[in-house]
């Protein structure tokens, strides 16, 4: 890629030094057409001619130019010297910030011709001395001379590097960089490096450096004994970032012996954990089930049961739910929460129930058995490998429905903190940036809920495309819009992610055809909007899944049925208000009143809009609270209530919902 004029600028002055003007440096670029290599060659001639950096100099770069062309760079390097010319190249195989003595040992010299070396190629600016050790003087250099090593010595090079570096104790990591570079020549020893190489890079966060190490192990190849392994290792490091291939490694790495028990279920875990965010659900169900069988009682079953009961608790064609939860509940009731197979179960269970709408008390019970002192258990935290982060998603989702946003909000920050530090960049981070901002969305931080969400879409795209993950953080982002008023936008991100029929196989947190109903409704699409509202009560009341706060269709579909059939909207709310009740959380009993209160008039309607605004202004649902408030005083032609409601509204960042305040109050105080 040519430079700019800047970047010419950059080299120009970190070869002849920054006292070369910028009439000098443009016509540098201009000469060379900014080709970074002619430019390096063009610059290595100027040094030689002791042509002087400034503007009277510049007419005659042309003529120079002309003869820089073809070695100008590796001509003046080899009129150094021998000793130099080595000593470069070993300097330019090392990299960046170059040891003196790794130089020297890789050069084959003692540490006084290093040092001498180093100060010829120095006072020819070729290299410098920083703080952290040698450095060429610009990228471009390092490139040149680089290139200049004969291939074969520079592969050789690179092997005593990986060697000169490991036996100076700076790890494999340090070294993977090395050995990437030697021709595969089945040799045992750098198939371990290049997988410790690995397991360092994954440690601080860098799989793709993980994955270039195991691809280049499995050339190498391995031994039959190990191969398994490192195919499972290489499906562990692009789990982050790319399902479909960890889907193909793991499965290959099963269908070899070499795998112990142990490795083998975490293996199939992994493989289900892909298979779903791959969008292939019944596939990993398939696959628990597959390997469930060969297996006897004891932990490495309980786990996989676990996983199984997860995966069929988000599956959203799951024909027996009810059946499911039975065993589930039955499963989990007596567990004290004493190993983190306890603990996964009894999150499960919660999510459950959660969803099913049985007592918020009872979920936020289960949730806080799950914690050993408030926290999550050793072995159960965001970046641990053994279960898959879903577990801790439906710990997070469970608090949230249940009016506990402050856990949920703990949790999820937690979460972000943990991915960032370790340098997760793929799905992990995506789903829980999305999580948090629903968790914003729920307490009416809406502005902040639209960045959080907007960041898990960017981060989502980065991963693939259709994925669940994209419906997952599509879905709240445009509850989120809907909320904030910005019908427009939010249709704009449903068309962008696909956000129609057919959705992927598993649930949302939110339902995502409740909030697709509710959008085409505020589109105008009304007919469109009941049938997707009938078909998710149908779908949910067959599944035994009834938390009107997560999926709040009846209420959207008793008000856009209030004219045309008002007696089975009526009959909606009842039952509505029935489930609501049953789950006891103020914002669930407030909502069920709001839209008790939207298909009343007169006193009747007032009287239950005070209700809903008392029991959501308890809730720690600030935008839910803000509505009622507004709605309260409409019915009531209150211009407090109003002001107040505009206040909140205001504070949400709901623009829809504080501009129905003002228009409101115009018409109170005329």
């Amino acid at each position: 890629r040519a430079l700019t004029p800047e970047a010419a600028a950059g080299l120009t002055r970190a070869t002849l030094g920054e006292h070369a003007d910028a009439p000098f440096c443009r016509e540098v670029w201009a000469v060379t057409g900014g080709n970074p290599y002619e430019s390096v060659e063009l610059l290595a001639k100027v040094q030689d001619s002791e042509l002087e950096p400034v503007e009277g100099s510049a007419d005659e770069l042309r003529a120079l130019n002309r003869t820089a062309r073809g070695r100008g760079l590796v001509a003046r390097l080899e009129g150094l010297g021998t000793d130099a010319t080595r000593f470069a190249w070993a300097a330019a195989i090392l990299g960046s910030a170059i040891s003196l003595d790794l130089a020297a040992s890789l050069a084959g010299m003692t540490h006084d011709s290093a040092e001498r070396c180093a100060e010829r190629l120095c006072a020819a600016r070729i290299l410098v001395s920083g703080d952290e050790g040698l450095e060429f003087v610009h990228p471009l250099i390092a490139g040149t001379v680089y290139r200049s090593i004969p291939a074969a010595t520079r592969t050789a090079m690179h092997g005593v590097a990986a060697a000169v570096i490991t036996h100076d104790g700076r790890g494999a990591a340090a070294a993977s960089p090395h050995l990437l570079e030697v021709h595969p020549d089945d040799d045992p020893e750098l198939v371990e490096q290049l997988r410790e190489a690995a397991a360092e890079h994954l440690a601080v966060g860098a799989p793709d450096a993980a994955r270039r190490c195991l691809e280049r192990a499995l050339r190498e190849p391995p031994l039959p004994d190990i191969h398994a392994r490192v195919l499972y290792e290489l499906g562990c490091a692009t789990m982050l970032t790319s399902p479909a291939t960890t889907i193909r490694h793991l499965r290959e790495a099963l269908s070899m012996p070499g795998l112990d028990q142990g490795l083998r279920v975490d293996a199939v875990c992994r493989l289900s954990q892909a298979f779903v965010h791959n969008d292939q659900l019944e596939e990993g169900l398939r696959a628990i089930a597959d390997e469930a069988s060969r297996l006897e009682q004891g932990p490495a079953l309980l786990r996989l049961q676990a996983v199984r009961y997860m995966w069929e608790g988000i599956h959203a064609g799951e024909e027996d739910s009810p059946a499911r939860s039975k065993q589930l509940a039955k499963l989990a009731g007596p567990l004290a929460g004493r190993d983190n197979s306890e603990r996964a179960l009894l999150i499960l269970r919660a999510f459950d129930a959660m969803t099913r709408g049985e007592s918020a008390e009872l979920v936020v019970e289960l949730c806080d058995r799950a914690l050993v002192n408030g926290r999550l258990a050793p072995g159960l935290g965001w970046t641990d490998p053994e279960w898959t982060f879903e577990l801790r998603l439906m710990l997070g989702g469970s608090y949230a429905f249940s009016d506990r946003l402050d856990r949920a909000e703990s949790l999820f920050t937690e979460a972000v903190r943990a991915y960032e530090t370790a340098g997760w960049s793929g799905g992990h981070l995506a789903l829980s940036h999305a999580f948090l901002g629903y968790v914003y969305r729920r307490r009416g931080r809406l502005t902040d809920a639209e960045r959080s969400l907007r960041e898990s879409l960017r981060l989502a795209d980065r991963v693939g495309q259709g994925l669940p993950m994209h419906w997952e953080a599509a879905s709240m982002l445009i509850d989120t819009l809907l909320a904030r008023g910005h019908i427009t936008e939010a249709g704009a991100v449903a068309d962008q992610y696909g956000f129609a029929p057919p959705s992927a196989s598993t649930i949302y947190v939110p339902d995502a055809p409740s909030v697709r109903g509710r959008l085409l409704l505020a589109l105008g699409r009304t007919k469109d909007g009941l049938n997707e509202l009938e078909a998710t009560a149908k779908a949910l009341t067959a599944r035994g899944q009834y938390n009107t706060v997560l999926a709040p269709w009846a209420y959207d579909l008793a008000r856009a049925l209030a004219h045309e059939d008002p007696k089975r909207a009526a009959h909606l709310v009842a039952d509505a208000r029935r489930q609501a009740e049953r789950f006891g959380t103020d914002t669930a009993i407030g909502e069920a009143l709001r839209c008790a209160a939207a298909l009343e008039t007169g006193p009747r309607s007032v009287a239950l809009y005070r209700q809903a605004a008392s029991y959501l202004e308890a809730s720690p649902c600030a935008y839910e609270h803000a509505v009622a408030r507004v709605e309260y005083g409409i019915a009531a032609d209150s211009v407090p209530e109003l002001e107040r409601g505009l206040t909140l509204a205001r504070t949400c960042g709901a623009d829809g919902l504080a501009e129905r305040a003002l228009d409101h109050l115009g018409l109170v105080k005329r």
